[in-house]
């Protein structure tokens, strides 16, 4: 593969983003306004007046956000980077889940190579940081997660990935206990700890991992001192799977394993009984919540998911977006939209608000993967992961309430400037990092590649033809 090469690539350096608004997101929630925010050494290191930074920090390289909206970059804890990017929206939307993935998704990742989930993830990244996501977690590649890690890195998008592992027999990459925890531990160390991208323990989950195997990753993650994740119950038939299997709900089967606790994020976590909520509660279990896919997939997020329930009994719940074919953006805006206007519609006395879904997006989702001393919010001492969002934009006017505007109207095509770790990798809604001309260019001609080894006919709902034969079959002309 020829990775995409860097246009005017920009280092991380001291900066003055001068005039925002800023959405803080700190624990009173307050907004700057006409703020200016200093980043040193890739952290926020103060915030103030323009004047009063300007002479303290002579000479210091400006960004006017005159008139912008600053707001902390948003986390993505659950989304499947490999396969599904290079093969956006063709898993038809008329088939069950169990068909999409196994029929659709699995073939596909049977067939990828090296250089398609390097280029599969710089495409992701890119496509986030052009959403104002600054913050990706894989959640569980296949085959090649050190080049995944790779492909994020390029980008400049902070990230954690790491190797999906089962012992179930039957899948390609299905492995013994020991092998699989073997394979995941070489995953976490070649990915390494560097200050943007790690590695973490994943596990398929679902019914795909023996006892021994959720015990083994559990412990696995606790040695080497990283967080662990897997999926379950985003449908009912984890619940009908575990009531063969152990006579108990999953949740509390995982309870009864001794695997929960705040290291574990649960991919999902749809349908839940009480019984499940408290013992996620109890533990400090965090959940990662993608609502564009269960819409996408038809999973009956509508009739069975407790998460902003969860959220507000003190629960840890953050947003993902999960695949390009499972709700098929990487769009965290989008994802707060979803989640407030979802429950809202459940009709309930006391609907989930703008600023709390939010929240999820940003500070909520960084204490659910254990950043929050790092990202989540704009303070001083945290990483200057930064989005400046265009208050030029017909979107922003008039001004409203930030949080109802936020979430309810269409933030996310108004990024302008964002900054990973105090680096601009997005400027005047060019990606930095990135040749999106060749990006495009070289992902069109993996996709046709991948689909013909994985042996899928993508079917089209309208029929295509030439404009030459459009006119011979009589269309008027102009």
């Amino acid at each position: 593969m020829t990775v995409p090469a860097a246009v005017g690539r920009v280092p991380a350096a001291d900066l003055l983003i001068v005039g925002a608004d800023v959405v803080t997101m700190d624990a009173a929630r307050q907004v700057v306004l006409d703020g200016s925010i200093l980043v040193r050494g890739g952290r926020v290191a103060a915030i103030g007046p323009a004047e009063q930074l300007r002479a303290a920090h002579p000479g210091v390289a400006e960004l006017d956000a005159r008139g912008c909206i600053v707001v902390p970059g948003l986390i993505n804890a659950h989304q499947h980077t490999t396969a599904s990017p290079l093969t956006r929206s063709t898993t038809p939307d008329d088939i069950d889940s169990q068909l999409a993935i196994f029929g659709w998704t699995v073939p596909l990742h049977e067939q990828v190579s090296g250089d398609d989930d390097e280029l599969s993830a710089l495409l992701t990244a890119a496509e986030s940081l052009s959403r104002g996501v600054t913050t990706v977690l894989e959640a569980g590649t296949v085959g090649h997660p050190a080049r995944v890690a790779a492909g994020l890195r390029t980008a400049g998008i902070r990230g954690r990935v790491g190797r999906w592992g089962w012992d179930v027999a039957g899948g390609k990459y299905a492995a013994p206990v020991e092998q699989s925890l073997a394979l995941q531990e070489d995953a976490v160390l070649a990915v390494g700890t560097d200050s943007l991208v790690t590695g973490w323990v994943t596990l398929v989950g679902h019914g795909l991992a023996s006892d021994e195997l959720f015990v083994g990753a559990a412990e696995l993650a606790q040695r080497l001192d990283v967080q662990v994740t897997w999926h379950i119950s985003p449908s009912a038939d984890d619940t009908r799977t575990y009531a063969e299997r152990s006579g108990r709900p999953p949740v509390v089967h995982l309870e009864r394993l001794g695997v929960l606790g705040p290291r574990l994020l649960l991919g999902h976590a749809v349908w839940l009984d009480n019984a499940e909520v408290d013992a996620i509660l109890r533990s400090g279990t965090a959940v990662a919540s993608c609502p564009g896919a269960y819409l996408r997939l038809g999973q009956g997020y509508t009739r069975a998911a407790r998460h902003t329930e969860i959220i507000r009994r003190g629960g840890r719940v953050a947003l993902g977006c999960d695949a390009h074919n499972a709700g098929d953006v990487p769009d965290v805006f989008r994802a707060a939209w979803l989640l407030a206007a979802l429950d809202r519609d459940r009709g309930t006395s006391e609907p989930f608000r703008s600023d709390e879904a939010f929240a999820a997006a940003t500070i909520g989702g960084a204490e659910a993967i254990g950043l929050s001393e790092l990202i989540g919010s704009i303070e001083v001492g945290k990483a200057a992961d930064l989005v400046v969002l265009d208050g030029a934009d017909l979107g922003w006017i008039p001004r409203g309430d930030l949080a109802l505007q936020l979430v309810w109207g269409d933030a996310g095509r108004t990024v302008r400037d964002v900054l990973v770790d105090g680096r601009i990798v997005v400027r005047d809604r060019a990606l930095q990092t990135v040749d999106v001309a060749e990006l495009r260019r070289e992902a069109a001609d993996r996709s046709v590649a991948l689909l013909r080894r994985a042996g899928i006919d993508v079917p089209h709902r309208w029929p295509s033809v030439t404009a030459e034969k459009y006119e011979l079959a009589g269309a008027p002309c102009a």
